[in-house]
């Protein structure tokens, strides 16, 4: 399945949610750092959309690290979502969705908080969208915060520059930065991140109570940020959602391998500043954002792989060995995965496809990875492949970093298995599908899209997970009054909590299957201690 089918898939899911009923009044003018922001009071919960955390990264902050917002005088009306980053925008039609609105100018938050005073302290929720780090807005209607909010949490999202405005890099860049480039998407949310502490105690909450969330890329965010000594102290708490960084640098075909190195993302920009027809940064800078995107390739598919890359300054290398070091941002997690992250990701194959991918993807280790997905008809070779899909994008790494933080850390690890089946829309290739990629996150923020309506049951768990995880974010466990127990994961007690109807905990899920892939990415890391010793 090509990549841009595979984020228009996403887009179908995660999208377009049905607004919430809004009975809206002007909330009193909140001071920050950089001057009065008004709101809007929208069903009892003080809303604030807009606001500025960084300047426009526009001219020769064009592929630079975020820079101060400036100040302003009078009153900031902050009532209305900001433009998305730049961005391929994904429509889907047969559902009915129009794509965001892409803009340059784009680094900007919104705050929900319930409180009635700047003296509440309430613990903060700090939302980061996914989207392959191609795709992505916090004006999705899905990420609204009221129903957090309602829960007695203060809910931001934050943006975060996209594709190639946020992770070229080339050698010139990095000569200009002190000898690094490409992160800007992650450096966008340090900053506001940074924002939040410096800012959000006016809004009501406790600066010193922070919890960041996200799913997919925004998970994979999150997880980097544990691993990034930029971000030490601007969080207490971690909730990844299908996320997880902890394969080796990126290897070109091999499965799993998904961050670049420095030099190998340089190599790439330098390709791209080709397809774009100049020589230099300067003319590259010169160019409309537009442009520059009608050569980016719908989704991710342009020259280069937009995606983050060991750059020795915000990611310090493989983040598996950092965790075995103890090298770390160490605080409660909350992690996991969905039942059938795959069907996403892997609409049809055959036993012949398949069997080649896996040959093509897992090189000398494909007869065991094909041992334990095995392949022995056409619908066998389906389900193996979706399988895979889940085990290797997402699950593993979860499984990894459940384990690595419970032998070198004092966090506690609560580890979920979301098997709850959404109401999908009646359309052919929602058919077969179970819990997909992003399909807990409408049961996450209890809003749920037009084209899959919620019934009781689905309202029934939501509620549970909308408890849970602002449970974990005022107490660090999502445990409480009227809840079942979900144990915290150890390395002798390996334990998930299944999220479904109804919730119970289990056995770490596909446990046999995760173990040969845990002997895959450590033959792979072997290979790679094998090569940097012959110098090759």
């Amino acid at each position: 399945m090509s990549i841009a089918k595979t984020f228009s898939a996403i887009a179908a899911v995660l999208t377009f949610a049905c607004a919430p009923a809004i009975f809206a009044q002007s909330s009193a003018p909140v001071r920050t750092q950089s001057g009065l922001v008004q709101g809007t009071i929208v069903n009892g919960v003080r809303v604030f959309k807009g606001i500025p955390f960084a300047a426009p990264p526009l001219g020769n902050l064009r592929w630079a690290p975020p820079q101060a917002a400036k100040s302003w005088k009078g009153v900031l009306h902050a009532v209305k979502y900001a433009d998305a980053c730049m961005q391929i925008p994904v429509v889907e039609r047969d559902l009915g969705l129009a794509p965001v609105t892409p803009n340059e100018d784009c680094l900007y938050l919104n705050v929900w908080t319930p409180a009635k005073s700047s003296s509440a302290r309430l613990p903060v929720m700090v939302w980061i969208y996914g989207g392959g780090f191609t795709i992505g807005a916090t004006s999705m209607p899905q990420y609204d915060g009221e129903n957090l909010a309602h829960k007695g949490v203060v809910y931001v999202s934050i943006a975060y520059r996209l594709g190639p405005l946020g992770f070229l890099a080339t050698p010139e860049l990095s000569k200009e930065q002190g000898g690094h480039s490409g992160n800007y998407g992650l450096l966008d949310q340090i900053a506001g991140l940074g924002w939040v502490k410096r800012n959000i105690a006016a809004f009501g909450g406790n600066p010193n109570k922070v919890t960041i969330f996200g799913e997919s890329a925004g998970g994979i965010s999150v997880s980097m940020l544990c691993a990034s000594p930029l971000a030490k102290g601007l969080f207490e708490g971690v909730i990844s959602e299908s996320g997880g960084s902890f394969g080796p640098a990126q290897e070109d075909h091999a499965t799993g391998t998904d961050v670049p190195t420095l030099a190998e993302q340089e190599q790439a920009g330098v390709a791209f500043l080709k397809k774009l027809g100049v020589s230099s940064i300067a003319d590259a800078r010169k160019m409309s954002a537009a442009d520059i995107y009608k050569h980016a390739g719908p989704a991710m598919g342009g020259a280069a792989r937009w995606w983050p890359n060991f750059d020795g300054y915000v990611l310090l290398g493989d983040q598996y060995k950092l965790y075995e070091e103890g090298k770390y941002n160490d605080t409660p997690i909350l992690i996991g995965t969905n039942a059938d992250e795959g069907a996403l990701f892997v609409g049809s194959t055959d036993m012949q496809k398949y069997k080649a991918s896996v040959e093509n993807g897992y090189g000398e280790f494909a007869r065991n990875i094909l041992a334990a997905y095995p392949d022995n008809s056409q619908q066998q070779a389906l389900r193996s492949a979706r399988d895979l899909a889940r085990d290797v994008t997402f699950a593993w790494s979860t499984w990894s970093w459940a384990k690595l933080q419970s032998s070198t850390g004092k966090g506690k690890v609560f580890l979920y298995y979301f098997n709850h089946r959404p109401n999908y829309p009646d359309l052919p290739r929602f058919k077969n599908w179970g819990p997909a990629h992003g399909s807990e996150i409408s049961f996450v923020f209890g809003n749920f899209t037009k084209g899959m309506p919620a019934t009781p049951e689905d309202k029934k768990v939501s509620a549970q997970l909308i408890t849970y995880w602002t449970n974990f974010a005022k107490y660090g466990t999502p445990n409480g009054k009227g809840l079942p127990d979900w144990p915290a994961f150890t390395n002798g007690n390996q334990q998930a909590m299944e999220l479904d109807t109804p919730s119970k905990a289990i056995p770490m899920p596909n446990l046999d299957k995760l173990k040969v892939l845990d002997g895959y990415f450590a033959w792979r890391r072997k290979q790679e201690a094998e090569q940097s010793r012959s110098g090759n």
